[in-house]
């Protein structure tokens, strides 16, 4: 991976799948790391699930929060092409593209807080919470600390605008054309 400058920002002009999904997660975050605080530590497994999810995501592409949004009828921007048995809602899992690399860092990264702050000390919450406080601001705005992180390392994006973005997939799988 070659080194690059620059700032990188996901599409933002309406609500995909993958947006909302950064969305979702990270008010799961929030809420449950304040239950775990306020009421009781073991709401901290919902972070825990939310962590094993979205390991999964990264390396078989099934997301359970993905497919409910698509049959409400969100349309993905990083879904594979190949239509799917049941017509299932599945990332992209071809390459190891940045927003894949995303998934994977931070179910890796909320995990192993959420293991530490039941283990060690409720100050791990503090890192779960900035995580959360992350993926709902990504969502939001399309800026995300760790993603330009690794777009700088080289990284390749496929939710680049203007650039290699592939076109967003329809509800029946198909890419729509502008």
């Amino acid at each position: 991976m070659a080194l690059r400058s620059g700032i990188y920002i996901v599409p933002t002009n309406r609500w995909y799948i993958e947006r909302t999904v950064w969305l979702i997660a990270g008010i799961v975050l929030l809420t449950c790391s304040t239950l775990a605080l306020t009421v009781d530590p073991r709401w901290v497994f919902g972070v825990i699930a939310t962590g094993l999810v979205s390991i999964n995501v990264a390396f078989t592409g099934f997301c359970p929060v993905g497919n409910v949004l698509k049959r409400l009828g969100f349309t993905p921007m990083l879904a594979t092409r190949a239509p799917t048995r049941w017509n299932l809602y599945l990332l992209q899992t071809d390459s190891w593209y940045l927003e894949r690399r995303i998934y994977i860092a931070v179910g890796i990264n909320i995990t192993i807080a959420s293991i530490l702050m039941l283990v060690h000390s409720a100050w791990w919450s503090a890192f779960i919470i900035f995580v959360g406080a992350a993926m709902v601001w990504f969502a939001a705005t399309g800026f995300c600390i760790m993603a330009n992180a690794l777009y700088w390392m080289g990284a390749e994006p496929r939710l680049a605008p203007g650039s290699q973005a592939r076109a967003p997939l329809g509800v029946d799988g198909q890419a729509k054309h502008a």
